[in-house]
Protein backbone atom coordinates (compact mmCIF):
# COMPACT_ATOMS: atom_id res chain seq x y z
CA UNK A 1 0.00 0.00 0.00
CA UNK A 2 1.46 3.39 -0.99
CA UNK A 3 1.55 6.29 1.44
CA UNK A 4 -0.54 9.41 0.89
CA UNK A 5 1.50 12.50 -0.15
CA UNK A 6 1.08 13.95 3.37
CA UNK A 7 2.22 10.78 5.15
CA UNK A 8 5.04 10.25 2.66
CA UNK A 9 6.34 13.78 3.33
CA UNK A 10 6.20 13.14 7.08
CA UNK A 11 8.12 9.87 6.65
CA UNK A 12 10.74 11.59 4.46
CA UNK A 13 11.05 14.42 7.01
CA UNK A 14 11.66 12.04 9.90
CA UNK A 15 14.26 10.22 7.81
CA UNK A 16 16.08 13.49 7.01
CA UNK A 17 16.32 14.74 10.60
CA UNK A 18 18.47 11.75 11.54
CA UNK A 19 21.22 12.65 9.08
CA UNK A 20 24.35 14.78 9.72
CA UNK A 21 24.25 18.29 8.30
CA UNK A 22 25.72 18.46 4.82
CA UNK A 23 23.86 15.33 3.71
CA UNK A 24 20.92 17.03 1.96
CA UNK A 25 22.41 20.10 0.34
CA UNK A 26 23.43 18.50 -2.97
CA UNK A 27 20.45 16.19 -3.36
CA UNK A 28 18.15 16.76 -6.33
CA UNK A 29 15.17 17.12 -3.99
CA UNK A 30 16.83 19.89 -1.98
CA UNK A 31 18.05 21.71 -5.09
CA UNK A 32 14.56 21.55 -6.57
CA UNK A 33 12.98 22.94 -3.38
CA UNK A 34 15.30 25.97 -3.54
CA UNK A 35 14.78 26.57 -7.25
CA UNK A 36 11.85 29.00 -7.11
CA UNK A 37 9.69 31.06 -4.78
CA UNK A 38 6.82 28.70 -5.46
CA UNK A 39 8.89 25.68 -4.45
CA UNK A 40 9.92 27.43 -1.23
CA UNK A 41 6.29 28.19 -0.41
CA UNK A 42 5.39 24.55 -0.99
CA UNK A 43 8.22 23.50 1.36
CA UNK A 44 6.82 25.97 3.91
CA UNK A 45 3.32 24.46 3.67
CA UNK A 46 4.56 20.88 4.05
CA UNK A 47 7.19 21.58 6.74
CA UNK A 48 9.88 20.01 4.57
CA UNK A 49 13.44 19.86 5.93
CA UNK A 50 15.85 21.75 3.66
CA UNK A 51 19.53 22.60 3.75
CA UNK A 52 21.62 25.57 2.66
CA UNK A 53 24.92 27.24 3.52
CA UNK A 54 25.22 29.97 6.17
CA UNK A 55 26.80 33.08 4.69
CA UNK A 56 26.77 35.39 7.73
CA UNK A 57 26.23 35.50 11.48
CA UNK A 58 25.25 39.10 12.28
CA UNK A 59 25.84 41.13 15.45
CA UNK A 60 22.66 39.73 17.02
CA UNK A 61 23.75 36.19 16.13
CA UNK A 62 21.04 35.69 13.54
CA UNK A 63 22.19 33.34 10.77
CA UNK A 64 21.85 34.48 7.14
CA UNK A 65 21.54 31.85 4.41
CA UNK A 66 21.65 31.95 0.64
CA UNK A 67 18.55 30.12 -0.63
CA UNK A 68 19.31 30.97 -4.24
CA UNK A 69 16.04 32.65 -5.16
CA UNK A 70 16.00 34.71 -1.95
CA UNK A 71 17.73 35.20 1.38
CA UNK A 72 16.84 33.20 4.46
CA UNK A 73 17.30 34.21 8.09
CA UNK A 74 17.42 31.97 11.15
CA UNK A 75 16.74 34.15 14.22
CA UNK A 76 19.18 33.55 17.06
CA UNK A 77 16.62 31.76 19.25
CA UNK A 78 15.83 29.39 16.36
CA UNK A 79 19.49 28.65 15.63
CA UNK A 80 19.88 25.59 17.87
CA UNK A 81 18.35 23.72 20.76
CA UNK A 82 19.62 25.20 24.03
CA UNK A 83 20.41 28.69 22.71
CA UNK A 84 17.36 30.25 24.37
CA UNK A 85 18.10 28.77 27.82
CA UNK A 86 21.89 29.26 27.67
CA UNK A 87 22.87 25.56 27.67
CA UNK A 88 24.33 26.09 24.20
CA UNK A 89 26.63 29.07 23.64
CA UNK A 90 26.47 31.52 20.73
CA UNK A 91 29.80 30.21 19.43
CA UNK A 92 27.80 27.21 18.20
CA UNK A 93 26.01 29.60 15.82
CA UNK A 94 29.09 31.58 14.79
CA UNK A 95 30.89 28.35 13.90
CA UNK A 96 28.23 27.51 11.28
CA UNK A 97 29.31 30.31 8.91
CA UNK A 98 30.27 28.87 5.50
CA UNK A 99 28.78 25.52 6.49
CA UNK A 100 25.43 23.91 5.61
CA UNK A 101 22.61 23.75 8.14
CA UNK A 102 19.22 22.03 8.12
CA UNK A 103 16.08 24.11 8.59
CA UNK A 104 12.36 24.46 8.03
CA UNK A 105 10.73 27.56 6.59
CA UNK A 106 8.44 29.15 9.22
CA UNK A 107 7.23 32.13 7.21
CA UNK A 108 8.11 34.99 4.88
CA UNK A 109 8.74 38.70 5.47
CA UNK A 110 10.14 41.76 3.69
CA UNK A 111 13.15 43.91 4.53
CA UNK A 112 13.21 47.72 4.58
CA UNK A 113 13.80 47.76 0.82
CA UNK A 114 10.79 45.57 0.15
CA UNK A 115 12.79 42.47 -0.71
CA UNK A 116 11.16 39.24 0.41
CA UNK A 117 13.11 36.80 2.59
CA UNK A 118 12.30 33.50 4.31
CA UNK A 119 12.19 33.03 8.07
CA UNK A 120 13.78 29.72 9.07
CA UNK A 121 14.13 27.44 12.09
CA UNK A 122 16.99 25.02 12.68
CA UNK A 123 15.82 24.36 16.24
CA UNK A 124 12.60 22.67 15.10
CA UNK A 125 14.59 20.19 13.01
CA UNK A 126 16.88 19.44 15.96
CA UNK A 127 13.85 18.97 18.23
CA UNK A 128 12.43 16.36 15.85
CA UNK A 129 15.85 14.73 15.60
CA UNK A 130 16.01 14.39 19.39
CA UNK A 131 12.44 13.10 19.64
CA UNK A 132 12.18 10.74 16.70
CA UNK A 133 15.78 9.66 16.05
CA UNK A 134 18.19 10.15 18.93
CA UNK A 135 15.43 9.30 21.40
CA UNK A 136 15.10 5.88 19.76
CA UNK A 137 18.81 5.02 19.78
CA UNK A 138 20.21 2.40 22.13
CA UNK A 139 23.67 1.14 23.07
CA UNK A 140 25.20 -0.92 20.29
CA UNK A 141 23.42 0.83 17.41
CA UNK A 142 25.68 1.56 14.41
CA UNK A 143 24.96 5.03 13.02
CA UNK A 144 26.29 7.60 10.54
CA UNK A 145 28.25 10.51 11.96
CA UNK A 146 30.12 13.52 10.60
CA UNK A 147 33.30 14.67 12.35
CA UNK A 148 32.67 18.32 13.22
CA UNK A 149 35.35 19.26 15.79
CA UNK A 150 38.50 17.80 17.35
CA UNK A 151 40.13 18.13 20.75
CA UNK A 152 43.04 16.26 22.29
CA UNK A 153 40.58 14.20 24.36
CA UNK A 154 38.39 13.12 21.42
CA UNK A 155 36.15 14.26 18.60
CA UNK A 156 32.66 15.73 18.43
CA UNK A 157 30.53 14.22 15.70
CA UNK A 158 27.26 15.39 14.17
CA UNK A 159 24.82 12.50 14.54
CA UNK A 160 21.79 14.31 13.15
CA UNK A 161 20.75 17.88 12.25
CA UNK A 162 23.90 19.34 13.81
CA UNK A 163 23.47 17.66 17.22
CA UNK A 164 26.86 16.60 18.56
CA UNK A 165 28.00 13.45 20.29
CA UNK A 166 31.41 12.85 21.89
CA UNK A 167 33.76 10.10 20.78
CA UNK A 168 36.58 9.90 23.39
CA UNK A 169 40.09 9.34 22.07
CA UNK A 170 40.33 5.89 23.69
CA UNK A 171 37.26 4.84 21.69
CA UNK A 172 38.67 5.78 18.28
CA UNK A 173 41.32 3.13 17.65
CA UNK A 174 42.33 -0.34 18.83
CA UNK A 175 45.86 1.04 19.21
CA UNK A 176 46.94 4.04 21.26
CA UNK A 177 47.00 7.30 19.28
CA UNK A 178 48.44 10.71 20.27
CA UNK A 179 45.58 12.77 18.79
CA UNK A 180 42.28 12.09 16.96
CA UNK A 181 43.68 13.68 13.79
CA UNK A 182 45.78 10.57 13.33
CA UNK A 183 42.61 8.71 12.39
CA UNK A 184 40.01 11.33 11.43
CA UNK A 185 39.69 14.70 9.73
CA UNK A 186 37.05 17.41 10.20
CA UNK A 187 34.21 16.91 7.74
CA UNK A 188 34.82 13.18 7.36
CA UNK A 189 31.80 10.86 7.42
CA UNK A 190 32.25 7.74 9.53
CA UNK A 191 30.30 4.87 10.99
CA UNK A 192 30.11 4.88 14.79
CA UNK A 193 28.63 2.75 17.55
CA UNK A 194 26.43 4.21 20.28
CA UNK A 195 28.35 3.43 23.50
CA UNK A 196 25.93 4.99 25.96
CA UNK A 197 23.23 7.62 26.37
CA UNK A 198 22.97 9.59 29.62
CA UNK A 199 19.84 10.79 31.40
CA UNK A 200 19.97 14.12 29.51
CA UNK A 201 19.98 12.36 26.16
CA UNK A 202 23.65 13.03 25.43
CA UNK A 203 25.23 10.33 23.29
CA UNK A 204 28.75 8.94 23.63
CA UNK A 205 30.17 7.14 20.61
CA UNK A 206 32.85 4.57 19.94
CA UNK A 207 34.53 3.53 16.70
CA UNK A 208 37.12 0.90 17.55
CA UNK A 209 34.58 -1.92 17.78
CA UNK A 210 34.07 -1.56 14.02
CA UNK A 211 37.78 -2.10 13.34
CA UNK A 212 37.99 -5.68 14.61
CA UNK A 213 40.29 -7.10 17.31
CA UNK A 214 44.04 -7.53 16.97
CA UNK A 215 43.46 -11.25 16.42
CA UNK A 216 40.85 -10.68 13.70
CA UNK A 217 43.10 -8.22 11.86
CA UNK A 218 46.20 -10.37 12.20
CA UNK A 219 44.32 -13.29 10.66
CA UNK A 220 44.14 -11.29 7.40
CA UNK A 221 47.94 -11.53 6.96
CA UNK A 222 50.55 -14.26 6.66
CA UNK A 223 54.33 -14.38 7.04
CA UNK A 224 56.20 -13.19 3.93
CA UNK A 225 53.26 -11.25 2.52
CA UNK A 226 53.97 -7.79 1.05
CA UNK A 227 51.46 -5.16 2.12
CA UNK A 228 51.02 -1.38 1.93
CA UNK A 229 50.71 0.79 5.02
CA UNK A 230 50.72 4.36 6.32
CA UNK A 231 53.51 5.67 8.55
CA UNK A 232 51.64 7.09 11.57
CA UNK A 233 54.64 8.28 13.59
CA UNK A 234 58.42 8.00 13.94
CA UNK A 235 59.83 7.17 17.37
CA UNK A 236 63.38 7.10 18.77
Amino acid sequence: MSLSPKLKNEADTLSDVGKPEGTLIRTNENISALSSAGALREAFKTGKVLEAKVTLCDNEHNLHLNLGIMKGIIPREEGALGIDDGTVRDIALISRVNKPVMFRITGFDKDVLGNEYALLSRKSVQADCMKYYIGSLKSGDVIDAGISHMESFGVFADIGAGISALMPIDSISVSRIPHPNVRFSVGERVKAVVRCIDELGRVTLTHKELLGTWEQNAAEFEAGQTVTGIVRSVEK
